[in-house]
């Protein structure tokens, strides 16, 4: 099990890789650079940038308890086809109009150099803020016997949270890991993994990396 609060993750002890996935949310150029989104509207990505370390430490944890990766990409259409009129209302009050930030045929739309996305590794691509809606990802984990879900990347009050709430509604078992999910608030940040413990973990568990590592180098020297 892992350590976690409110209670030890998962709640009946049984943490099976073949049944759990790695979510990485987001960790892309149009939200981690100097230029990039959450740059354009006055927001500092330090914070984001400051958890690929222990996002990476974590994916090598996973990979070798057998766990899936499961990295998202949220963007729209080069055409633009797939945006609302109030999607483009909200695109130009922020400033983006003219720039290629958050499509899909742009540079910025590619996950960081800093993370290792492998051929084996699925990927997701968005337009919704929850990674559920709009995508396959329901199926692909339904497909894969994927039961419980870790989760990390950014923006913790944003894009991770409202894809923890979807998959909590769809009955997945939830671990929110909180040093390995960033915000360019940080009252949003610390709120929202408040939250997540409220009602005795109505959005499942929290916890740290290191905790989560300890617990998946276990897996990993059990399966050798």
């Amino acid at each position: 099990m892992i350590k976690a609060t409110p209670f030890d993750f998962p709640y009946d002890g049984r943490l099976m890789p073949q049944h759990t996935a790695l979510l990485v949310i987001d960790l892309q150029e149009d939200f981690l650079s100097p230029t990039g989104y959450f740059a354009r509207k006055g927001y500092d990505p330090s914070p984001l940038r400051a958890i690929l370390p222990a996002v990476n430490r974590l994916i090598a944890a996973a990979r070798a308890a057998g766990l899936a990766i499961v990295h998202t990409r949220q963007g729209y259409r080069a055409d633009m086809a797939d945006m609302t009129p109030y999607e483009k209302w909200r695109r130009k009050r922020a400033g983006l109009d003219g720039t290629d930030i958050l499509l899909r045929s742009s540079p910025g739309f590619q996950i960081v150099a800093d993370i290792e996305v492998r051929p084996e590794d699925i990927v997701v691509d968005k337009t919704c803020n929850g990674a559920f809606t709009y995508t396959d990802l329901e199926l692909v984990l339904r497909a894969r016997g994927i039961t419980h879900l870790l989760f990390t990347g950014c923006a913790t009050d944003v894009c991770v949270h409202t894809t923890l709430r979807e998959a909590c509604d769809r009955n997945f078992q939830c671990l929110t890991i909180a040093d390995a999910c960033a915000s360019g608030d940080r009252k949003a940040h610390e709120a929202t993994l408040y939250m997540v413990t409220v009602e005795d973990g109505v959005f499942g568990a929290l916890a740290d990396s290191q905790a989560v590592i300890a617990a998946l180098s276990r897996l990993a020297s059990e399966t050798r």
